[in-house]
């Protein structure tokens, strides 16, 4: 009954061209709902896909600290799932993701979308901005896949990190999270750069890896936020359930470690929800280190990361560098990052006290409703800010709050003066939604 419920909620919010396809692949990344805003709507080119295993070398093995006299090191995996423009003809029947695990650690599913195995890239084009995607404690690779093939198909290469230690199979010590997760995102953007210049990689000259930005959600935020220059408090070093013996020092507010971590081929970042301030990771004094430009995307309602106190705080106290927040009104934690619930994750699983599902969607919002709007708002940010595209400016500078944005057009659909109805968004559909902008001094 309950995967019947479900199929028929997504069925009635994709648009009838897909409802086909999703009756036989219910669990569908790329769904389009027909009021998304202009710029959800995937872009010219055929996107591929590759898996890659990386592994950083000689990494503090945290999980296995237990004082300051037993410091094990080892060779920390990652693996990334790369799209990417691709030189091949748009597929007409939607491409599979076997065996992705799903929240509970243990059932694998099938997801579907548009990105082809292990197409030929379309370095005709290239080089490409780099863009990274980091998901939250616990996660995976897949859970912004509708992000990393949305901005493949516009032009990107995008690479998303499954997080050693930190995965639904894999969750081990948080503590882990706390230390590798900004080293985690630099070591790629590292690997990715060196193999847009080897001969043999797919990615040879393909990725122009001085150009990047990066998405974080979750602890993928918290690892943007230290990336972007952001240290964290002495006091968030020595908490008995964080990382241990003193290694998080290392992203420590001042330190030498701290202050060599921001990379300047980051341009921009994008963070979902990022945790930290909530429990004093961050002060007004570190925050105010933040040079790279970000935009926040959150729920005014989030009670993981916490909104006030939490997302918002880090918009107002990062002052030295130019910002956005935009919020879904009445959203909690998931707001805009992950993809919809699998059909398989609406049902019980054994060890968790949760339906699995919970954790992808929302109480008030539709997934695929803030997938779209995500969507749209990341393509202009990075249109901008990787791209130097003005023309995103106008999705951009708008009217702060969604519903305040008055209609002024014509018979044929043409803004007149006193229009201020927030661009890209299909009539009666920009609501719930406010977008706010803060520049440095």
């Amino acid at each position: 009954m309950i995967r019947s419920l479900a199929v028929a909620t997504l069925l009635a919010t994709t648009t009838p061209g897909l409802a086909q396809d999703l009756a036989s692949h219910d669990n569908r990344i790329d769904l389009m709902r027909s009021d998304a805003p202009e710029l959800a709507k995937p872009g010219p080119f055929t996107v591929g896909v590759q898996t890659l295993e990386v592994v950083n070398p000689d990494q503090l093995d945290i999980v296995n600290v237990t004082g300051p006299d037993v410091m094990p090191r080892y060779d920390r995996p990652l693996t990334l799932e790369v799209w990417y423009p691709a030189a091949a003809p748009k597929p007409e029947a939607p491409q599979a993701y076997e065996n992705v695990l799903i929240r509970d650690g243990k059932r694998t599913v099938a997801l579907y979308g548009a990105a082809v195995r292990d197409a030929s890239p379309d370095a005709a084009g290239g080089p490409y901005p780099l863009i990274l995607i980091s998901h939250g404690y616990p996660g995976n690779r897949f859970l912004m896949a509708h992000l990393g093939e949305n901005l493949a198909s516009k032009g990107y290469v995008t690479v998303s990190i499954d997080h050693t230690d930190s995965t639904y199979d894999n969750q081990l010590a948080f503590g882990s999270t706390l230390v590798n997760r900004p080293l985690d995102q630099l070591f790629v953007l590292n690997q990715i750069d060196t193999l847009s210049k080897t001969e043999g990689s797919f990615l040879n000259g393909l990725v122009d890896a001085g150009n990047t930005g990066l998405i974080g959600y979750s602890m993928g935020g918290y690892g943007a936020v230290i990336l972007a220059g952001g240290g964290v408090t002495e006091a968030s070093t020595a908490y008995d359930w964080g990382a241990p013996a003193g290694t998080l020092k290392v992203h420590q507010d001042g330190t030498e470690t701290q202050r060599a971590l921001p990379d300047p081929r980051i341009k921009a970042m994008v963070a979902f929800a990022p945790w930290g301030r909530n429990t004093d990771f961050w002060d007004a004094a570190g925050l105010a280190n933040i040079r790279t430009p970000i935009m926040f995307i959150a729920g005014d309602k989030d009670d993981v990361s916490l909104y006030e106190g939490g997302t918002r705080t880090i918009f107002e106290e990062a002052v030295n560098t130019d910002r956005y927040l935009l919020t879904f009104i009445g959203a909690n934690h998931n707001a805009g990052a992950p993809m919809p619930a699998p059909i398989e994750a609406w049902e019980p699983a054994e060890g968790l006290d949760f339906i699995p599902a919970e954790h992808y969607t929302d109480a008030v919002w539709d997934n695929v409703r803030m997938n779209n709007i995500s969507q749209h708002f990341v393509t202009a940010y990075f249109g901008k800010m990787l791209k130097a595209d003005t023309g995103m400016d106008r999705y951009l500078n708008l009217v702060e709050l969604a519903e305040d944005g008055v209609v002024d057009r014509d018979d044929a659909g043409t803004p007149g003066p006193a229009d201020t109805y927030w661009a890209g968004f299909p009539l009666r559909s920009a609501i719930g939604l406010r977008l706010e902008h803060r520049t440095a001094p």
